[in-house]
């Protein structure tokens, strides 16, 4: 028999980067943290790195596009733990282009459905099991450039305006239910996702560079506090909130 957590989290896009930064924090907050990711490696990494702190974690296979999975891996959470009391809602992609007209419209696509479908999928699942509990706190990645227009990211703006629309039009749903739902926007992060496509789009690169009053990005583990906060009980009356995290850059 499974010995029943006093608090479980899902991350989903922790096999790097904020995801596993995350998985951390939350896991230090005392949570047995449930590392989802596509990347079996960096998750079965983040699963070690949370045990190497004294956490407690485990990995699942996890692909926030299909909804039969996210279903299953929630719904597994429930049968082996018997609760799931936090959520952050991270899987992302990146992708830049040249221009808004030369934007490939596989890309848009793509942004589309991980960014926003699958946050939004992620939440369903998520919603049923705390409305059933009773209780409950998702945070949801959004962007710094979720709250403005960014150049040469179309796509990628767009999909993280959306999920502050998720976001909010849930805080406003089941606030009633003592379920809490808020995004966290980060400015420009030193992730392996942002550093790869930065590589390619020099352009992009300087202008993010030109946008930093503090000469730097965000280190994963700065975006993953205040992932923990808005998870804590130290918010307990924040909800519908985006919590940019941009050192400056954006002031909104």
């Amino acid at each position: 028999m499974v010995e029943q957590a006093s608090v479980v989290a899902l991350v989903t896009g922790a096999g790097s980067g904020i995801g596993r930064a995350s998985a951390c924090a939350l896991a230090r907050l005392g949570a047995h943290v449930v590392v989802a990711d596509r990347d079996r490696p960096g998750g079965q990494r983040t699963v070690e790195l949370v045990g190497q702190q004294g956490g407690t974690a485990e990995f699942q296979m996890l692909d926030v596009t299909d909804a039969d999975n996210v279903e299953a891996v929630v719904d597994g959470i429930v049968c082996t733990h018997g609760r799931l009391d936090w959520a952050h809602n991270n899987a992302g992609v990146f992708r830049t282009a040249p221009s808004f007209i030369e934007m490939a419209g596989a890309d848009f696509d793509l942004m589309m459905d991980i960014n926003l479908k699958g946050v939004f999928l992620c939440m369903r699942a998520e919603l049923r099991v705390m409305t059933a509990q009773g209780h409950g706190s998702i945070v949801n990645t959004s962007s710094a450039a979720g709250m403005i227009g960014t150049p040469r990211t179309p796509g990628y703006s767009a999909s993280k305006h959306g999920v502050l629309g998720l976001t909010r039009s849930a805080a406003r749903e089941y606030a009633a239910k003592q379920i809490r739902v808020n995004a966290v926007c980060p400015g420009s992060v030193n992730t392996p996702m942002v550093t790869a496509n930065l590589v390619n789009n020099p352009g992009v690169l300087r202008q993010i560079e030109a946008m930093q009053p503090g000469g730097r990005l965000a280190e994963p583990e700065e975006i993953a506090a205040a992932v923990a906060y808005l998870c804590s009980d130290g918010a307990s009356f924040v909800s519908g909130s985006a919590l940019l995290v941009a050192g400056g850059a954006v002031n909104k």
